[in-house]
């Protein structure tokens, strides 16, 4: 992972090294967040079934917040001192969220999204060590908030498989 530009150091009372780790985290959570994101979106477009109306407007509700979050923890990637990965290959490389091919039914859609929040709360989670350590607030608190929101997207997914 290279640094930004050095025309301007970035000295935020952070090392470098713990600065890198952060960024590496990040984009991970990142990675994860947006390929939630694509998956979240295509079963939006292909969600069928007797529960077709709640499904697609919670997964649309869900996108669009994943949508919003991918651009904060990239800016946060940025604000750290490292490039924010934008690429399918970078983001299936850094992924712990796999693909899933065809279209499932929407049961195993709501499974897989279960599974794929979280696989996101469980990456913000492994970037707090570092983070505590040297007292990133800025980014603690955006984790505390991504694993908020995702683990109540999984209580709320969740509670549609109970019978």
């Amino acid at each position: 992972m290279q640094t930004q530009d050095k025309t301007m150091p970035v000295n935020i009372g952070i090392s470098e090294e713990d600065r890198k780790q952060i960024a590496e985290g990040l984009s991970r959570l990142l990675a994860d967040t947006y390929s939630l994101y694509l998956k979240t979106h295509n079963f939006h477009w292909n969600v069928t079934g007797p529960m077709f109306q709640t499904l697609h407007l919670m997964f649309e509700t869900q996108y669009t917040e994943l949508a919003m979050a991918v651009d904060q923890i990239a800016e946060r990637i940025r604000a750290v001192g490292y490039p924010a990965p934008g690429t399918y290959s970078d983001f299936a490389k850094l992924s712990s969220i796999q693909e899933t091919p065809g279209v499932p039914k929407a049961n195993d859609m709501i499974r897989l999204l279960v599974e794929g929040q979280e696989a996101v709360v469980r990456t913000a989670r492994s970037i707090f060590p570092v983070v505590e350590k040297v007292n990133d607030e800025p980014t603690a608190d955006l984790l505390t908030q991504r694993m908020q929101i995702h683990e109540k997207n999984a209580w709320m997914l969740r509670s549609l498989l109970e019978e």
